[in-house]
């Protein structure tokens, strides 16, 4: 029976785990890593990006976006939509071709990849023969032309991928038609260009890397015109009348011809090189468009003079008297044009740039040609990513407030809307205002919107001004010098390169309630700010809180302090720094937490921690929790030159320690063998109940780093009795240890003179000494203790203070649960001695029912050392689910990772993007987007029949087997029926005979 009762129980639990738990990777935020092609699909309004590692990205309108990943290791080098269709080709650095589509399936579109192609050449063919160089969508969508590396020209019909031999454009044929007089038939070289006639679909013309280009009719297979340009091919644009074709060269020039009639043409209308008469780099591509008053637009990429900008990457847009070079900080990868209209055959309204490390969008139609700050594909990594911090539910309040001082910010941007408008989003509104803190190497920290699916720019914060550096705040990259040539301005805001790696940003905490915001960084320093919607001059004092204390025995080897600004600092509306504590040592920030009730903050190094009362700007306590072996903690991260060696010496201490303890075990194990014996039928029926547990050494004292501080948590709960409840402070340290503090506060209207007092209260050290990563309270109801202010402002119910309090300390090896006030183990969950995996991050999250709005629980978020993540239940401490997620060799997306407080998560799978996930059935943010199949154009039909082709009787006896099998399983189904008008065109299609109509 109680059989029985148990299975009922656990069939219930696991109802309920469904209900609660589910793991998803739901969406990648950021900038693509290492994209390498670029595409645009006019009739779709859609953006497409290929990458080095393999994957495609489409972008719509915000929130549209979609994403698939070939299964071949390979780079995308090209990618191309096919006109008026919502399906695409990507050509990858293994020259396979890959059919993509966005296939609807209730209601929401999906990229789903639908076929694969490798062109093959005739036996003992090399491989630059169907080595593809150039792709080309004919605008009928049903063929692509793909030029190689061995100057060839196939055909293949699409979306099937089946070669249409009888139209491929040889390079025989291409040679012999060429005048006896050029250059004695020089080497064409490989195919460089493919373009469409634009007003004479059956024309294409074929640029060859030698320089030589060649416009071929499809109809009359055969060449039509020649155009003998001398110097190396690198682009090819046939304006919109198709009277003239650009060319750009490896020369730094451009040329325009005109190619109406036949025959050859042996001059350019116009040759120039636009940057002078040195040397100058390629032009990799040119764009000419027109306006409907006025000249046209022309839009070059690169040509810069060799010797002084070789190391520019630079478009140049060129209109009427307005020539301006567009400098970019990173390589350019690709650009296109938008215009304006329902058919997009207006003016051109924006510039698109894909460079290697952000999209840049510029306005062509505002005076300036100012940037469109992009609402999707930011590139996080501006400055590097140093640490991340996330706040959910955001009071509305507070949420305009930071939008309002991020506005003031963005006033050089373009009022245009975003350009790029394909797709329908269809993902519900956000339940909730939530923000995504980064802190970065420059010591600036940004503000996003995490709410959806787009993780949008709110605002940026700046800690430099506070301190002495070599930054010029008042330089402004956007401005170029008079008269200066070529016509330089700056665009984009990826900048990699820190003034001060120092400034680097290394932890962070707001509240959201109060606007009180600390930011700890590389040198020590934590800073204390407060929203003000108000510009403000003010002095920011520091404070130095000595970690060590005056022991004589230690000496910091590492970086200095940054000097603070004397000077008054005009800040502007949005975060505004009045306090500054400065550690001594000025080691790295490993800790920081902000009780902006009690208005106290507290901070850990690797040698110890402080509290700090910002209100009265004092410190409070300062605890040194050094160990005498802790020499590697003096040195600092920015000189570790013998930590290496440091840390082999101590492992080979400890394998000679294992191996002595080794044979002292063995002389005695002998004597043991039958007490061992006889302990061991005892000890099978809890083997057989509990999970094998690994033998976990205890970690020495001498080791390393034991005094950093890992965690740091502020409760109200029982520390002296258990009838007085009283503020207190945790500290979790490197070496297992955890230190209480408890605080007195004084009476609400003395606070601001009376000081506040910390006083020792519990200290426990973990038998293993495993590092202590999390600290949490929880309250008679085993519920963790709310957040400061949030019970005053009813958004949580205020902590039961009327039964017993609990201690859950998580080291990295296991959690392990104390009563309060007296400290006494209650239960223990391991981790390590199960499966040998480690506790790298930890969060409380609440988990709501995905069929309940009524129900849910409270339970630990945990990532481990195996890019594992588990959810740990509260108060019972057990495992309820595990799911993989990181890669274990993956150590930066493992540090990166940070929970919500409703189950989700982020890591950074590069340094650019973010990777969300969702541990919660009832908190997804993933996105939902349809994307609809354009009206039909009537299209130009290419004949079916050429003249030196195969006959139509040939290519029906060639006809496709699976289509054959097709039929033959029709006709077998439809065995032993009457005949009827479907079976009749059944067999007559299989005889090869002609298909009859409904008119007939």
């Amino acid at each position: 029976m109680k059989r029985f009762r148990r299975h009922g129980q656990e069939s219930h639990r696991d109802r309920i785990k469904q209900e609660l738990y589910g793991f998803n990777k739901t969406v990648e935020h950021g900038f693509p890593h290492q994209p390498s092609a670029l595409v645009f699909s006019p009739s779709l309004q859609l953006l497409a990006i290929g990458t080095r590692s393999g994957a495609i990205k489409l972008y719509g309108a915000p929130g549209v976006e979609f994403m698939g990943l070939h299964d071949e290791n390979a780079a995308v080098t090209q990618v191309h939509f096919l006109p008026q269709q919502v399906d695409l080709v990507t050509l990858l650095d293994d020259n396979s071709l890959h059919m993509w589509t966005l296939r609807a399936h209730h209601g929401v579109s999906e990229l789903l990849e639908t076929g694969r192609f490798t062109l093959t050449g005739p036996p003992g063919a090399p491989p630059s023969v169907t080595r593809v160089t150039a792709v080309l969508t004919h605008s009928s969508g049903d063929m692509l032309f793909l030029g190689t590396e061995g100057g060839h020209v196939f055909v293949v019909e699409v979306p099937g991928f089946r070669e249409l031999e009888e139209r491929n454009i040889s390079l025989e044929n291409v040679t012999n038609s060429l005048p006896e007089d050029y250059g004695g038939r020089r080497i064409l070289e490989h195919v460089e260009s493919l373009q469409e006639n634009p007003v004479n679909p059956l024309q294409v013309l074929i640029g060859y890397g030698r320089g030589i280009m060649v416009i071929w009719d499809l109809e009359r297979h055969s060449a039509v015109k020649h155009i003998p340009a001398t110097q190396q091919l690198e682009s090819v644009w046939w304006t919109e009348d198709g009277g003239h074709v650009l060319s750009s060269h490896s020369d730094g020039s451009y040329c325009r011809w005109m190619v109406a009639g036949e025959g050859t043409q042996s001059e350019p209308e116009k040759s120039e090189v636009p940057y002078g008469h040195f040397p100058c780099k390629a032009i990799s591509k040119i764009i000419q468009l027109p306006t409907e008053q006025g000249p046209p637009f022309l839009f070059l990429s690169g040509g810069m003079p060799r010797a002084s900008y070789g190391d520019r990457h630079c478009i140049s847009v060129i209109h009427s008297k307005t020539h301006v070079a567009l400098d970019f900080t990173s390589r350019i990868i690709d650009f296109f044009v938008i215009r304006d209209g329902p058919d997009h055959t207006g003016d051109p309204s924006a510039l698109v740039v894909l460079v290697e490390e952000e999209l840049v969008v510029i306005d062509l139609q505002t005076e300036g040609w100012p940037v469109i700050q992009t609402p999707y594909l930011v590139p996080l990594h501006c400055s590097a990513i140093t640490c991340s911090h996330h706040v959910s539910a955001i009071p509305l309040k507070m949420w305009e407030r930071v939008l309002s001082a991020g506005a003031l910010q963005n006033t050089h941007y373009s009022k245009k809307p975003w350009p790029i408008t394909g797709g329908q989003n269809l993902s519900p509104d956000a339940p909730q205002r939530d923000l995504l803190l980064t802190g970065h190497e420059d010591g600036t920290v940004r503000f996003w919107d995490a709410s959806g699916v787009c993780l949008y720019p709110m605002y940026k914060l700046s800690t430099a001004g506070v301190f002495l550096t070599d930054a010029e705040p008042n330089d402004n990259m956007n401005q170029c010098t008079e008269g200066e040539w070529p016509p330089f301005r700056k665009v984009g805001c990826f900048d990699p390169y820190s003034d001060d790696p120092r400034l680097g940003v290394q932890k962070i905490h707001l509240c959201k309630y109060s606007g009180y915001l600390t930011v700890a960084g590389t040198a020590g320093q934590i800073l204390v700010l407060e929203l003000n919607d108000e510009a403000a001059e003010q002095t920011v004092e520091a404070t130095v809180a000595d970690l060590l204390q005056g022991q004589e025995s230690f000496r910091w080897k590492g970086h200095t302090r940054l000097e603070v600004r004397e000077e008054p600092v005009t800040f502007p509306p949005g975060f505004q720094p009045f306090a500054l504590v400065q550690c001594q040592p000025p080691a790295v920030v490993t800790a920081l937490t902000l009780h902006s009730e009690w208005k106290l903050v507290t901070f850990g190094t690797s040698h110890g921690f402080g509290l700090y009362d910002y209100q009265q700007k004092s410190n409070v306590l300062v605890r040194c929790t050094l160990n005498p072996s802790d020499q590697l903690a003096m040195e600092g991260p920015l000189s570790r030159v013998k930590s290496i060696k440091k840390s082999l010496r101590q492992s080979f201490r400890r394998i000679r320690r294992s191996r002595v303890s080794l044979r002292k075990h063995h002389v005695n194990s002998a004597a043991k063998v039958q007490e061992a014996n006889a302990r061991l039928e005892a000890e099978l029926a809890e083997m057989e109940l509990a999970p094998v547990q690994r033998k976990i050494e205890a970690r020495s004292s001498d080791d390393s780093f034991t005094g950093l501080v890992r965690t740091l948590y502020f409760a109200d709960t029982f520390l002296s009795d258990s009838s007085h409840h009283t503020p207190s402070l945790w500290a979790g340290t490197n070496g297992g240890s955890v230190f209480a503090y408890q605080l007195r506060l004084p009476p609400v209207e003395r606070r601001s003179e009376d000081p506040v007092s910390a006083h020792p209260a519990k200290e426990i050290q973990l038998m293993h000494r495993a590092p202590v990563v999390g600290i949490v309270v929880l309250d008679g109801h085993g519920s963790p203790l709310p957040e400061p202010l949030e019970v005053a402002h009813d958004l949580a119910r205020s902590a039961d203070m009327q039964g017993c309090h609990q201690l859950l300390v998580i080291s990295e090896e296991q959690f392990k649960v104390f009563t309060l006030p007296k400290v006494s183990a209650k239960m223990k969950l391991k981790l390590t001695a199960i499966d040998g995996s480690r506790v790298r991050r930890v969060g409380v999250a609440w988990f709501g029912s995905s069929r309940s709005e009524d129900y849910g629980e409270s339970g630990l978020t945990v990532l481990t050392n195996q890019g594992d993540l588990h959810v740990v239940s509260l108060p019972g401490v057990k495992l309820q689910v595990q799911y993989p997620c990181i890669r274990r060799e993956d150590v930066s997306g493992i540090a990166s990772c940070v929970f919500t407080k409703h189950g989700q998560g982020f890591y950074l799978i590069s340094p650019s993007e973010f990777e969300r996930f969702s541990l919660s059935a009832r908190c997804v943010v993933e996105p939902r987007s349809l994307v609809e199949v354009p009206s039909q154009t009537p299209g130009t039909t290419l004949p079916r029949a050429q003249p030196d082709g195969p006959s139509v009787a040939h290519r029906n006896s060639t006809r496709d087997t699976d289509d054959v099998a097709v039929l033959q399983e029709i006709q077998k189904s439809l065995e032993g029926y009457q005949p009827t008008f479907l079976e009749n065109n059944v067999k007559s299609a299989l005889a090869g005979g002609k298909v009859l109509t409904n008119g007939d």
